[in-house]
């Protein structure tokens, strides 16, 4: 860096001054270095990094780096460049610089500055103190952006280090190769501000919310009813049962959640970072969307057990339903109230809702304890192991079965995400959400559980409730627990309609507590404690799915606000859903599809665990490890189970949305990528199958042209790229080679960006292909480092594809030798050669370059400007131009009209041509001269044409060559031959006259055509042109011409016969003509190539490595 001054920086500096009183440059973002480029004299800054301005010529290899230690305090020392002040500020640099921080010590407010100039050992004081740039190993260089939890900084790039020193480094603005994507350099822009943002810890955030969700309006309800059904023994079943799945459910949750930071989105950020866009989009969709209506579930049990008090007391507002429909739109409105007033609120709501409810259940064991002479008669008697005995076993009545009783139970056991829902609310998500969820499963299994058996020991199934059924004398007949407590209940059995007892009463909790009212109120905590939370957790969850714009639609509810980021927008979306599904109050219908929503999450959640933990990805390391992949999978599948249980229905319409959105997401192909299990297990598999394919030997019926093309860069020859794609597509491997040349730097740089972009296009222009840059001194020698090098195990390329080298006459001849040399070079590694020509040429790249100039001209800003530069004359011999028109066409002059100008007749061909085989090809021929056995090939090819969409309308001709008087027999024999490789033909056509004389006028031509590049050595003397042909060895020699006469006069015949025969073919497949090595030269046989397909429709010499590729052996 050359006279020129360096300031890296991070964001937040941009007021600041250093010793020196020069202000420093505005930085760009924090998730970049800033590079200021000034001179040593008057200083002149520029803040993008792209913009190189010209400094002076002092200060020679001199830059001064400026880097923010977040842990340090207020003030600002001095740079530490002037001398004075060296020694004092290296107190302020802990371990050199480097402090260790904690992520809380992160949050401190005050920055530090430190200038170390490279001039002075101070600078290097960060790392150890030795001479070198290199950074010791700190959490900063690992974030994404610009986290709540610090600054995102960059380690020095790789460049920086290894690169000359005279070389300007960062030349790309971008170091350690992270490409801003459009949503990282805004998340990088955010700079969170720490104060007034509410966290909280696991007890509050996760534990509080978990325990109030599970423990819903079931435990006081309908858990009694429970244990009448099933009896005590197996309604601890069914709680064990529901608790295994949600236990497995949260060690799977554990096990994602400790698995790096995790944001906010809860289930849907922890399944989509984990199965990809795809399982997240349709997953975090439904579950918001069951969320919301969750809320309203629980609003419309909250407003039921309101009217119910309403109606014993005789005090209806109109009638039941429109009660139920008044009591709960006025309940949502005033939650929506304590949601919207911010997260610390309705934490605080959630806490005295938890008071309630504890009490609440305490009161019941209190109650069980004081028996009353005045509740005997409802059947509570106390503790007493008569009744335990009679209610431990089933009594399943109404058609009621252990599945129906486990569905109606098991809602009671979900709401185990509703921690892990506001994961982005939580100070440690990682510590917070494992600890958090598995206890409150611990203790709110145990406080079922141990209700189910307090109940089932304290109160009979039925009771009348009458005072007057008491037994004076004892009964012979009488067995039942009742019986032994001196009540008579058997009326109840023989039909009379009892309402008490755990069978018949609802209320058997209130009827057993110490005092009533605090059930009522344990109802309502539960109620809409969960209503809250659900609340919460769906514009949260709808927050996050939208931020990741997997549905485009959705956008808008992505922004929030406040210091919380609370996605406002997205509370009222909740609230309308909530609030349309309270009015139609008909929740019957829709309890079990929200249930099936749940645990398809939860199904999820699971498999995702199993998924990653089976994909083996070296970044699947979670912190939390009693975890277990065929645990999760077990998991998963009771989920499965579990939905079905519910309601088959319900069921299988959850199945059908989750496929239809993920096949929508699928489709949709979201520009995201996450690193998720689905992409580390599609490598496994790949790698595991070319391992195994590896170890297979090869067999003529598995054979596939796997092709090589020399595309240079796959958009300039579009033509070129389908016509292979169309034989290669779904059948064989496909790599675009690219041959860079030049300056090696440019070179190297061009390689990493060409990779992605072009692999892209092939993608985006849906060619299943492989892109493969090289870097070469010339064509030939990248050519050979792809065929020896390209592919991997059995996917290796078996067909050198090239394009005709249509401008050979007028280009440089040792580019002809190159090319040529090419066609040897693959036949000595057994490949198979393909030569396509297309009468307009093929190379469209000059085109582009003047859409490209003609766009850029509209712009008034000329900062993006690309400019193509020409390293050295030996470029023009770059594979990208190898098999051009023209090599003058390819560097587009711009022209101030080339916006308006029409492109000329030859070019408007050529674009024509380049598209053709992209359309349909109608009811045509492709006209195959198999004039040579090359093992099959020849014939192979278009037969896999054929059988593609496009071509399928097209009909084979065989052209073969023969004896006049034997053309039935070659005809029959041929026939025979395809009927037993199953290739269909429309007709084979028999050459007598392949050996006849070429007309003399086409003779004439030929020999113009080459008169340029013959040595003529009988006209010279034997030194001299010795002497030549060493020096230009492309030369065709008098004695090569004479020796090689009969094979010429083939070459000039077949053109006249494919003119006779084939002009109106769609394609022609023919024979490519084998110069042998070092006897025929590189201008002779390039001459027979030009000859055979010139003024021809598209054609492909084709030349098979002589081993079979056909068989007609099963």
């Amino acid at each position: 860096m050359e006279g020129k001054e360096l300031t890296v920086g991070s964001a937040g500096d941009e007021g600041s001054k250093d010793a020196l009183g020069k202000p420093l440059g505005p930085t760009p973002s924090q998730s970049r270095f800033q590079v200021d480029l000034v001179a040593e004299g008057p200083r002149k800054s520029c803040g993008d990094i792209g913009a190189a301005g010209k400094g002076g010529e002092e200060a020679k290899g001199r830059f001064r780096v400026n880097f923010v230690d977040p842990s340090a305090g207020g003030e600002s020392p001095g740079e530490p460049g002037g001398g004075s002040s060296e020694g004092g500020n290296v107190s302020g640099v802990q371990n050199g610089g480097d402090t260790v921080m904690s992520e809380g010590s992160l949050h401190s407010g005050g920055h530090h500055h430190y200038y170390y100039d490279t001039h002075t050992n101070t600078y290097y004081l960060r790392t150890f103190g030795h001479n070198t740039m290199d950074a010791v190993p700190r959490i900063d260089h690992y974030r994404h952006t610009a986290a709540d939890l610090g600054e995102k900084l960059l380690r020095p790039s790789l460049a920086e280090l290894h690169d000359e020193l005279d070389k300007e480094p960062f030349e790309d603005g971008y170091a350690n190769g992270e490409e801003g994507t459009p949503a990282g350099d805004a998340a990088a822009a955010y700079t969170p501000d720490s104060k007034g943002v509410v966290k909280f810890g696991w007890i509050k955030g996760v534990l509080v919310r978990c325990m109030l969700n599970i423990w819903g309006v079931m435990l006081f309800i309908r858990l009694s009813w429970i244990v009448g059904q099933a009896g005590i023994g197996l309604s601890v079943l069914v709680i064990g049962m529901a608790t295994v799945v949600t236990t497995i459910t949260g060690l799977s949750t554990s096990a994602i959640a400790t698995n790096g930071f995790v944001r906010g989105g809860g289930a849907y950020y922890l399944i989509s970072r984990s199965l990809g866009p795809e399982f997240g989009g349709a997953i975090g969709l439904i579950f918001a969307f069951a969320n919301a209506v969750a809320v309203a579930m629980y609003v419309v049990g909250f407003a039921e057990t309101v009217v119910e008090l309403l109606k014993e007391n005789g005090t209806l507002m109109i009638d039941e339903m429109n009660d139920i429909r008044i009591i709960g739109a006025i309940t949502v409105v005033i939650l929506l109230g304590i949601s919207i007033a911010g997260m610390e609120w309705e934490a605080k709501a959630q806490i005295v809702l938890l008071v309630i409810l504890i009490l609440a259940i305490g009161d019941f064991v209190i109650g069980t304890f004081i028996p009353l002479e005045s509740k005997k008669p409802k059947g509570f008697f106390g503790y007493n192991a008569d009744i335990f005995m009679e209610n431990f076993g089933p009594d399943f009545r109404q058609e009621e079965t252990f599945f129906s009783v486990f569905a109606i139970f098991f809602p009671a056991a979900t709401g185990i995400l509703a921690g892990a829902n506001i994961s982005g609310d939580l100070a440690d998500p990682q510590s917070a959400i494992p600890k958090g969820t598995l206890l409150a499963i611990l203790i709110t299994t145990m406080v079922y559980v141990g209700i189910a058996v307090s109940v089932g020991s304290c109160v009979v199934r039925d009771a009348t409730g009458n005072v007057n059924d008491t037994i004076i004398t004892e009964l012979a007949n009488c067995t039942t627990a009742a019986c032994k407590l001196n009540y008579d209940f058997s009326s109840c059995q023989a039909g009379a309609g009892c309402h008490y007892g755990l069978m018949n009463n609802f209320q058997v909790m209130s009827m057993v507590s110490g005092f009533a009212p605090l059930i009522s109120a344990g109802i309502f905590s539960a109620t809409l404690s969960s209503a809250l939370a659900s609340l919460v957790s769906a514009p949260k969850i709808f927050q996050a799915l939208c931020k990741d714009s997997i549905y485009p639609g959705f956008q808008m509810f992505a922004k929030g606000y406040g210091k919380n980021n609370e996605p406002l927008r997205g509370y009222i979306l909740t609230f309308l859903i909530a609030l349309g599904f309270i009015l139609i109050a008909e929740l019957n219908v829709i309890a079990p599809i929200i249930s099936n929503f749940f645990l398809a999450s939860y199904a999820l959640i699971n498999f995702s665990v199993f998924h990653a933990s089976l994909a083996k990805s070296p970044g699947w390391r979670p912190a939390f490890k009693y975890y277990n992949m065929w645990i999760s999978l077990i998991g998963a599948i009771l989920c499965c189970i579990v939905m079905f249980v519910i309601n088959w229905w319900a069921a299988l319409l959850t199945y059908v949305i989750v496929l239809g959105l993920y096949i929508y997401v699928t489709y949709k192909k979201p520009d995201v990528n996450w690193g998720s299990s689905t992409q580390a297990l599609t490598y496994l598999n790949a790698l595991q199958h070319s391992i195994r394919l590896s170890g297979v030997e090869d067999h003529v019926k598995n054979f596939r042209p796997q092709c090589l093309i020399m595309t240079g860069a796959p958009n300039a020859r579009p033509a070129l790229l389908h016509l292979v794609h169309a034989f290669t597509k779904n059948v064989g491997l496909m790599i675009c080679g690219h041959v860079h040349m030049g300056p090696r730097r440019q070179a190297m740089k061009e390689l990493s960006t060409d990779l992605a972009k072009y692999q892209r296009w092939l993608i985006k222009n849906k060619m299943k292909a492989f892109y493969a840059p090289v870097h070469a001194e010339d064509l030939r020698d990248g050519g050979q480092y792809l065929m020896q090098a390209a592919g991997l195990g059995r996917m290796r390329p078996n067909t050198l594809v090239v394009g005709f080298k249509k401008n050979w006459r007028q280009g440089d001849m040792r580019d002809v030798e190159t090319y040529i040399n090419l066609f040897h070079d693959a036949f000595d590694v057994q490949y198979g050669v393909v030569v396509i020509r297309l009468k307009e040429g093929l190379d469209i790249s000059h085109l582009q370059g003047q859409d490209l100039l003609s766009s850029q001209e509209k712009s008034p800003c000329t900062k993006d400007v690309i400019v193509k530069v020409d390293y050295s004359k030996k470029s023009e011999t770059d594979t990208s131009i190898a098999f051009a028109p023209s090599s003058s066409e390819r560097t587009p002059t711009p022209r101030k009209d080339s916006k308006s100008s029409p492109l000329n007749v030859a070019d408007q061909r050529l674009l024509d041509a380049s598209s053709q085989f992209q359309k349909k090809q109608g009811k045509s021929n492709i006209d195959v001269w198999w004039l040579f056995d090359d093992g099959g090939l020849t014939l192979l090819i278009p037969y896999l044409i054929t059988t593609k969409k496009k071509w399928k309308d097209c009909k084979i001709r065989v052209f073969i060559g023969g004896k006049i008087n034997r053309i039935d027999h070659d005809r029959r024999a041929m026939a025979t031959l395809l009927s037993k490789f199953r290739i269909d033909f429309s007709d084979i056509m028999v050459l007598g006259d392949i050996n006849t004389k070429p007309k003399k006028e086409n003779i004439a031509a030929f020999e113009e055509m080459i008169e340029p590049f013959r040595l003529h050595e009988d006209d010279k003397e034997q030194e001299v042109a010795d002497k030549m042909k060493e020096d230009e060895p492309w030369r065709i020699t008098d004695n090569e011409l004479e020796l090689y006469k009969t094979k010429t006069y083939r070459q000039i015949r077949l053109n006249e016969l494919l003119k006779e025969h084939s002009s109106t073919a769609n394609i022609i497949v023919m024979s490519l003509p084998v110069a042998r090595k070092g006897a025929v030269s590189s201008a002779l046989y390039m001459a027979w190539l030009e000859v055979l397909s010139k003024d021809l429709p598209p054609i492909l010499l084709v030349r098979g490595n002589h081993q079979s590729v056909l068989t007609f052996y099963s």
